[in-house]
């Protein structure tokens, strides 16, 4: 069967699951202009959620039957347990001239395709920063996605922060990495903000501080075209404060742990899946 191109001006859009993640990818696509409210649609019983795409302007509808009938592209983005389930039920809407995506975790492509009886699959890993667009995510073609498909997903999901598209056996790695990620770095800015806290500050400046040089800092390193080792050496001056702090990071094998930490996940990511 001939696939036929989703026409990126007219296309619609469908969420099976109602979730923050789909809350977040309907907000940013929205809010940019990638598409207009009347054109998004999901369905959900929870009043709340309801609501938070209600205010988006989205057209809600009653099943997720309808999402799939009166949408192009159907994005999955429901908890990884239930993605089975939902794209057995309905398989037989997913036909070819669908484009289907999923956003749930430690899913395969060689299973949602299996599942759905479509290979005109993509698998995104977006990250939780996608609620202040500013998401990390990479996205993985199935069979017999195109790659104007591709296009028309890296737009979307450039609407709520950047996209890479990589190879499927990186997906693991990417979990531990950027899926993961996040929680490192808050656990890094609290701890920033209690050293604040030690050193005499108010806990308010402390963490106000703290997270505002979390995020300079890696805007420096996406915009400066630096690398990181040497924007740490343009701070660190001989014998001054700075090499004394990261000497005490050094000594606690800071890189070390952090290393470690996303290799933990990796590994925990393909247990999982």
């Amino acid at each position: 069967m001939e696939i036929v191109q989703i026409p990126g001006d007219t296309y619609t859009l469908g969420f099976i699951g109602a979730g923050k993640m789909a809350e977040s990818i309907a907000g940013g696509a929205v809010r940019s202009g990638v598409l207009p409210p009347s054109r998004i649609r999901t369905s959900h019983n929870n009043p709340a959620r309801r609501a938070a795409f209600d205010s988006l302007g989205v057209t809600l509808l009653s099943s997720n039957d309808d999402v799939v009938r009166e949408s192009n592209v159907v994005v999955f983005s429901v908890k990884p347990q239930l993605v089975k389930d939902v794209v057995l039920k309905l398989n037989p809407l997913l036909t070819k001239n669908k484009l289907l995506v999923s956003v749930a975790a430690g899913v395969k492509l060689k299973d949602l395709q299996e599942w759905a009886g479509n290979d005109r699959f993509i698998r995104v890993m977006p990250n939780t920063p996608a609620g202040v667009g500013e998401a990390a995510s990479v996205m993985s073609l199935g069979g017999a996605a195109t790659e104007e498909d591709g296009n028309l997903i890296a737009k979307l999901f450039g609407s709520i922060g950047k996209i890479w598209k990589a190879d499927e056996k990186y997906f693991d790695a990417i979990t531990g990495l950027s899926g993961s990620g996040p929680a490192y770095i808050y656990l890094a800015i609290e701890a920033l903000a209690d050293g604040g806290v030690a050193a005499g500050l108010p806990r308010d400046l402390s963490l106000s501080l703290a997270s505002q040089t979390v995020l300079g800092a890696a805007s420096m390193v996406t915009r400066a075209g630096k690398h990181p080792g040497q924007l740490k050496d343009d701070v660190t001056s001989p014998g001054g404060t700075t090499i004394a702090g990261i000497h005490e990071l050094e000594k606690g094998g800071f890189r070390g742990t952090l290393m470690n930490a996303v290799v933990a996940a990796a590994k925990r990511s393909r247990e999982l899946s």
